[in-house]
């Protein structure tokens, strides 16, 4: 979709999962209580957080799509009024709007907040929750419909208009639409498209601005990047950070979230929801946690309990700034993070952790190493 730049060389990208109702602090709740406390909007908190999250030099925040909470685009243009700066990156599944309508919906908001929109497109991984909806397509299925629909989007964004475009899942004839995208960064939207499988790596290399997906020992996941790599797309991380000013007292973060009184009910309902789901992604998570540790400093021991989003970067400031630079040399570029608390996480990395990372990044442009596979950048944390 563009050039393939050299992701080490490049400034990192970092963006946050907007906290939803109720999701105050670092309690561990099942999930039927997420759903009744996430049903609505509260505007007032969540604004908050996007402004701190401006103030802390966040790219954008990520606003989910699922049944138990608001449509993320309707909330989206909400706290857009609310802010000056920051981009929203909706989620989308296709299958549940036309391709044209959704390019409308996106080239209004556009319009009305100069650009700050960016797409999170997912396939969907709960064939139970997807019914909701009336969608039953299977997996692959699933991205193949993806193809298409990214192909329509393109081409009404590409000013190809008339768009006629025939496919299996969708049939557009003579496509018109007069409110154009507007924005002084691109002339479309970036797209964040996750999954794990083949299918979804092949539509993010061919569609895709950033492939995400979620994090592994970041020596697997430099050989298992490279293809799209190539192909001129970034990747990115779907995780969390919990950074305190020691590790000593990360490490009790951990504790306190895992001797959780709703941990068991949790640990239940996330084994249930893994057997249901059809996602290479979700799956292969699970499996991983049984490892509490892939590295020193990535735990990913709460996936099996918190969710596949729950692999983390652990430690001091120090630690955590170290494993989100391995994971720059290994090819990453971009990073959507959670933690716990939700906004203090957010601050907290702001305050200690980015200003650290763009000095790190300033001060390796400055003195690159050659080495024989190309160029490689040295980080020193002293």
């Amino acid at each position: 979709m563009g050039t393939n730049t050299s992701v080490v060389d490049s400034k990192l990208r970092f963006h946050w999962r907007l906290p939803e109702a109720g999701e105050t602090d670092g309690a561990v709740v099942t999930r039927d209580r997420d759903a009744r406390d996430r049903g609505r909007p509260d505007l007032q908190a969540q604004a908050s957080f996007c402004v701190r999250a401006e103030s802390a030099g966040i790219d954008s925040v990520l606003v989910n799509l699922q049944f138990s909470v608001p449509d993320p685009m309707t909330l989206s243009l909400a706290l857009a009024t609310r802010t000056e700066r920051m981009r929203f990156m909706v989620a989308v599944r296709p299958g549940l709007m036309s391709p044209t309508l959704l390019v409308q919906q996106v080239n209004t908001f556009a319009v009305l907040t100069g650009g700050r929109i960016c797409l999170n497109m997912v396939a969907g991984h709960s064939p139970d929750e997807m019914r909701y909806y009336g969608d039953s397509q299977p997996h692959d299925q699933r991205y193949e419909r993806m193809e298409e629909f990214l192909t329509v989007c393109r081409a009404f964004w590409q000013s190809q208009e008339p768009v006629d475009f025939k496919g299996r899942h969708y049939v557009i004839e003579q496509g018109r639409l007069n409110t154009r995208f507007v924005s002084d960064r691109e002339t479309q939207p970036e797209i964040y498209l996750g999954g794990a499988s083949a299918g979804a790596q092949e539509v993010a290399a061919r569609h895709a601005t950033v492939w995400m997906r979620f994090p592994d020992r970041p020596g697997t996941l430099r050989q298992d990047i490279q293809p799209v790599l190539s192909r001129g797309a970034a990747v990115g991380l779907r995780m969390s950070i919990i950074c305190r000013p020691s590790r000593d007292e990360a490490l009790e973060v951990i504790r306190t979230l895992m001797s959780s009184p709703q941990i068991e009910a949790k640990r239940r309902s996330e084994a249930s929801f893994v057997k249901k789901s059809d996602s290479q992604s979700v799956r292969s998570v699970f499996e991983m946690a049984q490892d509490e540790w892939l590295t020193p400093s990535l735990w990913s021991g709460g996936a099996g309990v918190l969710g596949a989003p729950s692999i983390a970067l652990v430690g001091s400031p120090d630690e955590v700034v170290a494993g989100i630079l391995e994971f720059k040399e290994a090819g990453i570029s971009h990073f959507i993070f959670s933690g716990w608390p939700k906004v203090d996480e957010m601050v907290r990395f702001g305050e200690s952790v980015l200003p650290l990372v763009r000095r790190l990044e300033a001060a390796s442009a400055a003195r690159p190493t050659a080495t024989p596979g190309g160029r490689k950048v040295v980080y020193r944390l002293d």
